[in-house]
């Protein structure tokens, strides 16, 4: 079993790093470990757990900004944000079932470490765009800052934006600070009835593109609605797009009534008020709908980026590659997939159909033999490899910080 360090400040971890460089002590980074199944394996002797950098240092509703430790749990964030009608708008998602975990074990740091976003990102953007101040320390013992409690207060590079996304090989977070937003009133979300991708994908962008303020689309195919605890949509027995609609009460329904006339030509027309609309919107957010059946465990889940438009000839080229099932979130710009019987997860089959799309694939859940032969995170291009190995030169000379999680050798 590995030895795990818990430090509980900033200077603590300096002086864990430090010796670690010193004795060229290569260092697993984790928080509550809810997400350590993303990515290529880590099995190493020492652990930094960031879980005792824990609480909120700084919270002030009216200027829209929070400061917390990186192993602050996501829980515990979203239950103080709802006291002041709050939340990090870019709908943290909690991938612990997924992975075979508990949930609400997610912690703000793994969050941001990851850059991950639910499926509120088509409107607000990313982590990293919420990202407003960091405290760190890289792989060279050194603490660095970047960033502060506003969107402007950033000179020099912008560090918060590198270390969104890294997944703990650049540095240690010990300080993380967010912009927090006001929570919708009221929440609704339109349901049209889509047989197929290409039907879904001209309904979604319609209603993406219409001045009707949509914060999230998706296309769920009759198996993925089967799966969901909203009565209606599990019980349709056909596919669904969904179209969400939040704001202020009397604007939200004004709204769904005008995407209903405009979506009617793609498709029969339902619609979920409050309760079950924010239940499917959790469900499509943290996976629910493909990852959560316990004879599944061993198969493949995907998280695949690629342009709207090629997401429909996308899925048709998986399906007739290898047993997939499947759904589409950000308005076709994300596929989740769920592959069997495949040695490789499906990565054969996968990276070369995206040679024509474009886009990246990331390898969410895999067996752990597989996520030691197979590329987890997508192969960069030169370029952008050799850029992303200097990054890591700069800020961990000795590799000691996760290495090897992303690409091998980074």
């Amino acid at each position: 079993m590995a030895e795990k360090f818990d430090p509980a400040t900033t200077d603590d971890v300096r002086a864990i790093v430090a010796d670690a460089l010193a004795s060229k002590t290569p260092l697993e980074i984790a928080g509550n470990g809810s997400k350590r199944e993303i990515g290529r394996p880590v099995d190493l002797n020492y652990v930094l757990s960031t879980a005792q950098l824990s609480g909120v240092s700084l919270y002030e509703p009216d200027e829209l900004v929070l400061r917390a430790g990186p192993g602050t749990p996501m829980k515990q964030l979203r239950l103080q944000l709802e006291q002041h009608g709050q939340m990090l708008a870019f709908e943290p998602p909690d991938y612990g079932p997924l992975l075979g975990g508990a949930a609400d074990e997610g912690t703000i740091g793994g969050i941001v470490a990851g850059n991950l976003a639910g499926p509120r990102r088509v409107k607000a953007g990313a982590a990293r765009d919420h990202f407003l101040g960091v405290v760190a320390v890289s792989g060279r013992g050194e603490v660095f800052k970047s960033g502060g409690r506003v969107v402007k207060n950033v000179t020099g590079y912008d560090l918060c934006k590198l270390m969104a996304g890294s997944w703990g090989t650049l540095g240690v977070m010990t300080e993380v600070t967010v912009k927090v937003l006001p929570a919708p009133e009221k929440t609704r979300t339109v349901l049209v009835s889509c047989a197929d991708a290409t039907t879904a994908i001209g309904a979604m962008t319609r209603a993406l593109s219409s001045p009707h303020d949509v914060s999230a689309a998706a296309w769920l195919p009759a198996p993925a609605a089967a799966r969901s605890g909203v009565s209606y949509v599990s019980a349709a027995h056909e596919a669904l797009a969904a179209v969400r609609v939040e704001g202020i009460g009397s604007s939200v329904d004004a709204r769904c009534i005008a995407l209903r006339d405009e979506l009617s030509e793609f498709g029969e027309i339902e619609e979920l008020h409050t309760h079950n609309s924010v239940r499917l919107w959790d469900e499509i957010r943290d996976v629910r709908l493909l990852g959560e059946d316990p004879d599944n465990g061993d198969d493949a889940i995907w998280r695949i980026s690629v342009p709207p438009a090629a997401a429909p000839g996308l899925l048709e080229r998986l399906g007739t590659g290898m047993e997939l099932e499947a759904f589409v979130d950000w308005g076709g710009g994300l596929i989740w997939a769920r592959v069997s019987g495949m040695m490789d997860a499906g990565s054969y089959v996968i990276r070369r159909a995206m040679v024509k799309t474009g886009g990246h694939a990331l390898l969410v859940r895999a067996r752990h033999d597989q996520r030691i032969v197979e590329p987890v995170f997508h192969p960069e291009a030169a370029g952008v490899e050799r850029l992303t190995r200097n990054i890591k030169e700069a800020f961990d000379p000795g590799g000691i910080l996760n290495p090897g999680r992303m690409f091998n050798g980074i």
